[in-house]
């Protein structure tokens, strides 16, 4: 059978497995052909608190229709950082398009954690996200970025599954077809909440949370998701496969000193 083809849309960073460096190896290992387009060059993860980025926006308006006039196609795209709001609408204008040639669209909104914005993020880029879920067929926002994305309070204390799927459809009345919320506090578990428009139905997840801070983790979980959605997995199925890997992922790792560059997920495939 031949794999799907994926494009990721996302930063690269020069220091640390995040974005498209964490998401490729796994995509790859899973037997994808991937292709990547870079939205910024980051000199490392932002969790050391200094780093340098270049947007790409101008190159990626030189790309795009390169690959148009020379026909390249995706059967999936997944983007993550987006810089601006010029290349939100540019990228957006690109996986419409894609969406229409039948290009399944997975977003991962990508701006914050723990109740805040991420350094370097601004408010106008919550603006930015909204205009690519409006063109997505699964987004998987965590708690911060959902809240963010809906104008909701973020409530450090969690919320109750019923507030979580109200939180899914302020989400879903934005464009996207189905949605995960991740990292959440659900009736005092921490869990991954779901809606999977193919069943209509909501799915509700806990699990077991490692006291470890590693950047890089969500980008792991959409790709290690995207792969078993693809392979003809359910939504909660490659859910469920997600979290476990994750969790296996972290518990391995969860010794490194030096966290902030993120997972070696190379030296782990196999857990996958």
């Amino acid at each position: 059978m031949v794999k799907k083809q994926i494009l990721l849309i996302n930063d690269l960073a020069g220091y640390g497995k995040v974005a498209t460096a964490a998401m490729l190896p796994v995509l790859s290992y899973m037997g994808y052909p991937v292709y990547n387009m870079p939205t910024a060059l980051v000199s490392n993860t932002l969790d050391y608190g200094k780093f340098n980025i270049l947007e790409t926006t101008d190159y990626i308006q030189g790309v795009f229709p390169v690959w148009k006039e020379l026909g390249f196609r995706f059967d999936a795209i997944a983007t993550g950082f987006i810089c601006s709001a010029r290349q939100a609408r540019m990228v957006a204008d690109y996986c419409r398009e894609q969406a229409a040639c039948g290009t399944q669209i997975f977003v991962d909104p990508i701006m914050g954690d723990e109740g805040k914005l991420y350094n370097g993020v601004t408010e106008d880029r919550v603006e930015c996200m909204r205009e690519m879920i409006s063109v997505a067929h699964l987004i998987f926002p965590n708690y911060t970025e959902a809240a963010y994305l809906t104008d909701s309070p973020y409530k450090k204390e969690g919320i109750t599954f019923q507030e979580a799927k109200e939180l899914i459809e302020k989400l879903r009345a934005m464009g996207t077809l189905s949605a995960l919320i991740t990292s959440v506090l659900v009736d005092g578990q921490t869990s991954v909440v779901g809606y999977n428009h193919v069943t209509e139905e909501y799915f509700l997840m806990p699990y077991t949370e490692i006291p470890v801070h590693f950047p890089g983790t969500g980008d792991l979980f959409s790709a290690i998701l995207i792969g078993h959605f693809l392979n003809g997995k359910s939504l909660d199925e490659s859910t469920s496969a997600a979290i476990d890997a994750l969790y296996r992922l972290i518990d391995a790792n969860k010794g490194n000193v030096d966290k902030n560059r993120g997972i070696p997920v190379e030296n782990y495939l196999n857990m996958l």
